[in-house]
């Protein structure tokens, strides 16, 4: 969703408006919210505000009297009835005008039936942001929250526990926040959306290239988000307290912003059934069924002709019918107006689009603020219902998804159990540790010849540190986009000062660097220190919302002055990299005077301890990339806009993602990451054999075979439709990780299956399960796993079923030398 508090955010006015007119609207849009949004005020931020006095909750009897209203009379408010009847009770005390006028991100309220405005645009991607109309805000008691490590980052960590201790403190600190009048209790948080392209610009956004990662993901975080604790589950999910509402965004097949011509406001994907059941839809399916997400972002394009936020077989049919959501569905910011100013679809007017939004399912529409547009809900909502296109009824349900979220979160009521939290419980100092682990376990050593990391701080008493100044000083960089204030930012040159007796420092800007003058400074300046590191990488100018990269260079010319450091230095230099997506560095994967590569990502406030630590041995890297790292060469093989996953032969497409990819041009792979201590593997398991009955009930579906591989005689049974078993048969096995070196470490033990190998057009091998563990120096852990045979064995045919195959698929653990792997037999018995 657009950036629009920030002046670096793109969005549909950034062809349209000169940049200074921008940063203007901006100017005022903060001056205007700063002014209006403190405690006390009207504008509806929690405490709730009447004649200058803060309410924590809706239904207090004092706020009611100060409205010259008796809250007994007032069916809604009475705690004893369930929520569905009191928000039937509060829906149906409103006009038409009413009703439409809270169809909106920032709804008005009615003050006759006590009821008072709410902002529900909040961010909270990698920690509490501000982005936004004035929902969330920092100064006075609160200056800032804890800034995370961007979700690229958090990814690479492979961590489930962690994803969800940081969504947990995120919601405590908004909770806080709540408390004080700072923020509102709905964010639109996380982004799931499948890193097909390298090339997308919301890569930091995302948890990676796999689906079933951004799953896991999605579920963990939205549990840390909205699970209140030691609160019984409810009977009736809808009644289910939460802490805070999570929203996972951007249903579906998004990952387009602006790539050449193409444009996200105008952009038509056209998928296959097959991809979005796999691919597109998987995540977000995984965290509504096992997150329980309390709301789910409907997203800007068009999937085969038809808008995904009036589409009503992806919102009602599938999102809240198949799926079962308990919440509310929002559009992306402005998406109903852009299917009339950008699409032009079907040249529907504003009346037309609105009443197609909602008859699709769409609850909530976010609009623009800082264009001084409403949404197209609140403008064309009486209009739709008054013209016949939709019915008052509609209204009525959209208002009763949204309402009953608000009771779930205590809105009206109030919850007890986060009624003490304030200023203290915000960038805690265990926050702050959090923050500096979630960046440690995320950092990504690529290279590390003739074991050049770690640096001892006992040998290297003096360090020349080379780069772009805002890497090397990265009070920007490091936060990445839908940032809020962080609590403090600790520099890589801040950390690294502290590991030597002395630092010497070349920092030059993107212009400078290349030059004759620049390259001679750098190249003195490695001459003279124990170590070189250079520090350099990409930034939210070339990798952003609304901003597509075009290759997978380093942009500035930085690949010639990194090549001249490392010649001048007289000890092989260490690379460290700031990015979201991958960077083509052949050229220092190639070099021998680049001892070592470290992927630091877009690592948040604590990025420098986190970079410092890993350099110098204090902390013994695990992460794992969670996307492939191509060569340039791959732009040219396949445009963006092709939203297939499998190679395409007669275009030369060679596939996407390490499920499908089968071209030369891969740098790292999906899953690569160096320790600086060394793992084996051993498992007692050598094969399996798993019969399922099939019951009279259930149903066997045909497989795609490949040319010339059909088993002859062909299986009674081919493969089992998912949909109409129950799923209860298991594979279970134990893997023993021995740590064979001197230094314990994190390791990650991922587990693929791939499936029987004359089955076509299936994937490689894909990631079922994963465990991050720690090992000691010289000692074993078993990891047992437990694989469900429909989850981690299907895979989805060409007809778009999802189907267990018949035939002897194959379980791997581990990447590359390290892997292990045993055959799995599945008989399907008629």
């Amino acid at each position: 969703m657009p950036l629009a508090a920030m002046a670096s955010a793109s969005s549909p006015s950034r062809s349209r408006y000169p940049p200074i007119l921008v940063a203007l609207l901006c100017a005022i849009a903060a001056i205007s919210s700063s002014a209006a949004a403190g405690p006390g005020g009207a504008d509806g931020l929690g405490p709730i505000s009447t004649n200058g006095k803060n309410y924590t909750k809706v239904c207090d009897p004092a706020r009611f009297a100060a409205l010259g209203l008796d809250m007994s009379r007032f069916r809604y408010c009475d705690a004893s009835v369930p929520y569905a009847e009191r928000v039937r009770d509060l829906v149906g005390r409103l006009v038409l005008e009413e009703k439409v006028r809270n169809l909106g991100d920032q709804a008005e309220g009615a003050p006759r039936v006590g009821l008072p405005p709410y902002k529900w645009w909040g961010e909270a991607l990698h920690g509490v942001s501000d982005v936004g109309p004035g929902g969330t805000w920092f100064g006075d008691v609160v200056p800032g929250a804890t800034s995370f490590p961007l979700v690229i980052n958090s990814a690479a960590a492979f961590n489930e526990s962690l994803w969800r201790a940081i969504g947990g403190v995120v919601s405590t600190e908004i909770r806080a926040m709540y408390n004080l009048g700072h923020a509102e209790l709905t964010y639109w948080s996380p982004n799931i959306n499948v890193l097909r392209d390298p090339r997308w610009g919301r890569a930091s956004e995302t948890p990676g290239e796999d689906p079933f990662v951004v799953g896991r993901y999605a579920v963990n975080f939205v549990r840390g988000m909205q699970d209140v604790v030691d609160r019984p589950y409810a009977a009736d999910p809808f009644s289910r307290p939460i802490k805070v509402s999570s929203c996972c965004k951007h249903f579906a097949a998004y990952d387009v912003d602006a790539w050449f011509k193409a444009d996200r406001l105008t952009f038509d994907a056209q998928v296959e059934e097959r991809d979005m059941v796999e691919t597109f839809e998987r995540p977000f399916e995984m965290c509504i069924r096992d997150g329980d997400a309390s709301c789910v972002m409907c997203s800007y394009n068009r999937i085969n002709g038809i808008p995904a936020c009036a589409d009503a077989r992806l919102l009602s049919e599938t999102v809240r019918s198949q799926w079962q959501l308990h919440g509310y569905i929002v559009s992306d910011c402005d998406s109903v107006r852009v299917m009339v100013r950008d699409a032009k679809w079907l040249n529907y007017t504003g009346v037309e689009a609105t009443a197609a939004a909602m008859k699709a399912g769409l609850d909530l529409d976010c609009g623009m603020f800082w264009e001084g547009a409403r949404d197209f809900f609140t403008t064309y909502g009486v209009d739709a219902v008054r013209q016949g296109k939709i019915k008052e009824a509609d209204v009525d349900n959209a208002l009763s998804n949204v309402y009953t979220t608000l009771m779930r979160l205590g809105f009206f009521d109030g919850m007890p159990e986060f009624e003490a939290l304030g200023a203290t419980n915000v960038c805690t100092g265990d926050h702050k540790e959090l923050a500096a682990d979630a960046a440690r376990q995320g950092m990504v050593l690529l290279k590390n010849d003739a074991r050049r990391l770690p640096l001892d701080p006992n040998k290297i008493n003096s360090v020349s540190l080379v780069g772009l100044l805002e890497h090397i000083n990265a009070t920007d960089v490091m936060l990445g986009d839908y940032r809020g204030k962080p609590c403090r930012i600790v520099t890589p040159y801040n950390a690294i000062r502290k590991m030597v007796n002395a630092t010497y420092v070349h920092a030059c800007d993107s212009g400078a660097c290349n030059t004759a003058e620049g390259m001679g400074i750098a190249s003195r300046t490695a001459k003279i220190a124990d170590a070189t590191i250079v520090i350099t990488g990409l930034n939210m100018s070339v990798e952003r919302e609304s901003n597509d990269r075009e290759d997978l260079l380093l942009p500035w010319n930085q690949t010639g002055w990194i090549n001249a450091v490392a010649e001048a230095s007289p000890t092989p230099i260490v690379l460290v990299i700031m990015s979201a997506g991958g960077v083509d560095v052949s050229f220092a994967h190639n070099n021998t005077k680049i001892g070592a590569i470290v992927w630091a990502g877009y690592p948040g406030e604590e990025g420098g301890t986190a970079i410092a630590d890993v350099l110098f041995g204090k902390y013994n890297p695990g992460g794992r990339l969670p996307l492939t790292w191509f060569k340039n060469e791959y732009v040219n093989q396949i445009p963006m806009t092709s939203m297939a996953l499998r190679p395409d032969a007669a275009r030369g497409y060679p596939g996407r993602t390490y499920k499908f990819y089968g071209g030369p041009a891969m740098l790292y792979p999906f899953g690569h990451g160096l320790s600086y201590t060394t793992f084996t593997y051993a498992s007692g398991t050598t094969g399996a054999t798993v019969t399922i009955p099939i019951a009279a009930w259930e149903h066997c579906k045909m497989l795609t075979y490949k040319s010339g591989a059909a088993p002859s005689p062909s299986p009674a049974c081919p493969a089992l439709n998912v949909a109409s078993h129950r799923c209860s048969e298991v594979v279970s096995f134990s893997v023993t990780v021995a740590n064979t070196g001197g230094v314990g470490g994190d390791h990650v033990v991922p587990v693929y299956t791939a499936p029987p190998p004359e089955v076509g057009d299936a994937p490689l091998k894909q990631l079922v399960a994963f465990r991050r563990v720690f090992v000691p120096a010289g000692a074993a852990v078993d990891v047992p796993f437990a694989l469900n045979v429909c989850k981690a064995f299907a895979i989805v045919e060409e007809t778009a079923y999802t189907v267990v195959p018949s035939g002897v698929s194959t379980v791997v653990v581990g990447d590359d030398a390290l892997a292990l792997s045993f055959a799995v037999t599945i008989n399907l018995a008629v």
